[in-house]
């Protein structure tokens, strides 16, 4: 194989790198809602829901957009050697919204009263005075994240986000449930959690970028941070609100309980970025170092999509099938209720990731904050008027109605807009082949579905049927490319060009009998 793309070498292993991470972040997060749902209320639960929607919609609205900004600009200024311009970016975002985010959280703490008597929910003014304090931490956060995106070392994201996070998250919350601090229990965790991968996170980012963080700082002109920020600040805070905007809704026309019930379908549901946010947090910088080379930048698209397809359907048919079987096992019965918001979201969420992801990452690095902005006023636009409309009549099905119908909308307007721009598009017939293998996969899951009677079996027997099933179906109609052997490379399967079947299976074998 011959002019191989490093960029593709990057994508897999930064995007393997992140990809453990989000599982290990997917597992605890799971943890995390287990424990919660078993040791306070779904009234509670919500109640907690509805208060860090309002803070994280706050802290996407303070920080402007610019930790965006880094991971767009410090890739460029390292591609040409100006360390000390990469450093200023960094510096002039941090202190920004450092400065801006204390601002909001002061304005919120003061006014935690009145927005807790527009939900008509009197704990709520507590919750929000008590998690205002985050709204810096998370700025400063986001800053530390798109710190490691911009010089695509994910690892020391990984243990930041994935893993101190969650795991002091989880412990803290659990002991102060134990004993009996409910709601408080939840807040002190989520600040405690925070607060710690913050530190860790800090000091790993000056150890290892110590040579761009000792280079002599050069400011860059603000007017450019600012140009490509502004508009994805206003897209940050669209789409936030847009994710946020049942959880709104669904507090104002009904309960807390119907908050926390769809909260954990939505979650359920949004399992299927996992492989999107594996991948996404490198794709960006790697499209913005070559965005004037077209036909690289659509190499590279194409790849992107069909693994994220790939992976993604899979998951999509067994969580769409299987979704009262995992709600009731993993959250209890009454949860149970929300197997429809998880089936509407998989569907929605996999068309999307699969043209550009949720937040318009391909377009982000070519440059069009712009187009991302309008993309987002749009989903949130058909979200909130949707879910407005069909909250009252439907209740939580509606809600979900409304973010699958705006999911798959942006969709079709990225598809499109990147046509028009640059004659970009996923379509091939390796990508075909992808998608075909989940019509197999979908019969053989519904089979399972019919038959098992037990939740429990279910939930086991189905993932291992939809994955063998979609992976035979691969495999038989010889679905790989050059560009899938170089990524899986990287992950330790030496493939050479198109592999075929009988190739395939011969050199799985000869790596099993060598272990």
């Amino acid at each position: 194989m011959t002019d191989h793309d490093e960029g593709i070498s990057v994508l897999a292993k930064q995007g393997s790198i992140t990809f453990v991470g989000n599982v290990a972040n997917g597992v605890f997060g799971f943890a995390i809602v287990m424990l919660l749902t078993r040791y306070v209320s779904p009234s509670i639960y919500g109640l907690f829901v509805l208060a860090t929607s309002i803070i994280l919609f706050m802290q996407v609205f303070a920080n402007l957009g610019l930790p965006l900004a880094i991971d767009y600009f410090v890739p460029q200024y390292l591609e040409e050697g100006e360390q000390g311009k990469a450093k200023g970016v960094i510096v002039q975002v941090t202190t920004t919204v450092l400065v801006t985010s204390s601002l909001v959280a002061i304005a919120l703490a003061t006014s935690a009263n009145y927005v807790s008597s527009f939900f008509d929910e009197p704990s709520l003014g507590i919750a929000l005075l008590l998690l205002s304090i985050t709204i810096p931490m998370l700025a400063i956060y986001n800053v530390l994240l798109t710190s490691y995106y911009s010089i695509k070392k994910l690892q020391y994201r990984v243990v930041m986000r994935d893993l101190v996070r969650p795991i002091v998250r989880f412990s803290v919350t659990l002991g102060l449930l134990l004993v009996g601090f409910g709601l408080l229990g939840l807040i002190g965790g989520y600040i405690i959690g925070l607060f710690v991968a913050i530190t860790v996170g800090a000091f790993v980012f000056v150890y290892k970028a110590w040579s761009l963080l000792t280079a002599d700082t050069e400011f860059v002109p603000a007017w450019p941070l600012l140009t490509y920020s502004v508009p994805l600040a206003m897209t940050s805070v669209v789409f936030v609100l847009m994710g946020h905007v049942d959880y709104f809704v669904l507090g104002f026309f009904l309960t807390a309980d119907n908050v926390g019930v769809y909260r954990v379908g939505y979650m359920l549901g949004s399992a299927l970025l996992i492989i999107f946010n594996s991948l996404a947090p490198v794709f960006k910088p790697l499209i913005a170092e070559t965005r004037d080379d077209t036909e690289l930048v659509q190499q590279r698209f194409r790849v992107a999509s069909r693994w994220i397809a790939g992976f993604t359907l899979p998951i999509a048919i067994i969580l769409s099938l299987g979704s009262t079987s995992y709600l009731s096992v993993f959250y209890t019965p009454q949860y149970a209720e929300a197997n429809t918001v998880v089936a509407l979201l998989c569907a929605a969420f996999l068309f999307n990731v699969t043209f550009g992801g949720p937040d318009g990452t391909l377009l982000q690095g070519m440059g069009y904050s712009r187009i991302v902005f309008v993309n987002t006023l749009v989903l949130f636009g058909v979200n909130f008027l949707l879910s407005l409309t069909l909250v009252p009549i439907y209740g939580i099905e509606g809600a979900a109605i409304g973010s699958a119908t705006a999911l798959t909308l942006v969709g079709l307007l990225t598809l499109g807009e990147l046509y028009y721009l640059d004659r970009v598009h996923p379509f091939t017939s390796e990508f075909g082949k992808v998608v075909f293998a989940g019509v197999p996969a979908t019969a053989a899951g519904a089979g399972v579905v019919y038959v098992l009677t037990s939740e429990t079996a279910i939930a086991a027997t189905l993932p291992i049927v939809v994955v063998l099933t979609y992976a035979g179906t691969l495999i038989a109609t010889d679905a790989f490319t050059e560009d899938d052997a170089q990524m899986a490379a990287e992950f330790g399967l030496n493939v050479d060009d198109r592999p075929s079947i009988s190739g395939l299976v011969d050199r799985i074998s000869s790596r099993f009998l060598d272990r």
